[in-house]
């Protein structure tokens, strides 16, 4: 190689890394053009555009355009059908969606790709517990809490599928549980924790027909 050459390649070599970095992370600005941007003029094609498809659909997600993102969540996969959190993402947007079969089909795929994710249990015991299937979201519940022993939501969210299901006392022993654990980035796990013990020390507790968040 001569010398003048090198200069070149290092160039080369940054802008290479440069639009690599692009693809992968243009979701984390919260400006869908920069991954139209990339879409649309990034020289690399096939699985690695797929990121900047999920990064638009992760902006849409954030946004509540709940059809917006499932579409570029589906061409995501189609890109790449073997990452876990496409899937994992594609079911959030259709659980808020309210797509709840198609949700827990793709928290299924997410979880069959990885197994050792809590996300994808923990959300597909919210779309099965929003189906009305209490006994199989507390096992997910349950199965994402092993992963990811020191969430206090999922403590929380497994019992009000608990509360809903009548076995106070077991909802009583989450709940104090998700207050025992270290606070998320918000309070309101600490919140709905009391409100629930409160209801449950009080002489006629409000029924529960299916947990919501």
């Amino acid at each position: 190689m001569t010398r003048a050459a090198v200069p070149v390649l290092i160039a080369v070599s940054i802008l290479v890394g440069l639009s690599t970095h692009m693809v992968v992370n243009c979701g984390d600005e919260d400006d869908p053009d920069i991954c139209s941007a990339v879409i649309g003029f990034s020289p690399f094609r096939g699985s690695v555009i797929a990121f900047a498809y999920e990064g638009r659909g992760r902006i849409a997600l954030r946004h509540g355009d709940w059809r917006r993102a499932i579409v570029d969540f589906d061409e995501a996969i189609h890109l790449n059908p073997n990452r876990a959190s496409f899937y994992r993402d594609r079911g959030l947007a259709r659980r808020q969606n309210g797509e709840l079969q198609l949700a827990i089909a793709d928290f299924d795929e997410a979880i069959a790709l990885n197994p050792k994710l809590a996300a994808p249990y923990h959300e597909r015991g919210l779309a099965l517990a929003a189906s009305g299937d209490l006994d199989r979201a507390i096992l997910s519940y349950t199965t994402a809490m092993r992963l990811a022993p020191s969430d206090a939501e999922i403590r929380l969210d497994r019992g009000l599928a608990y509360l809903a299901r009548g076995q106070a006392d077991d909802a009583r022993a989450d709940f104090e549980a998700a207050l025992a654990l270290p606070p998320g980035k918000d309070d309101r796990v600490r919140q709905i924790a009391r409100a629930r013990l409160a209801e449950l020390s009080s002489a006629g507790p409000t029924p529960v027909s299916a947990p919501r968040r």
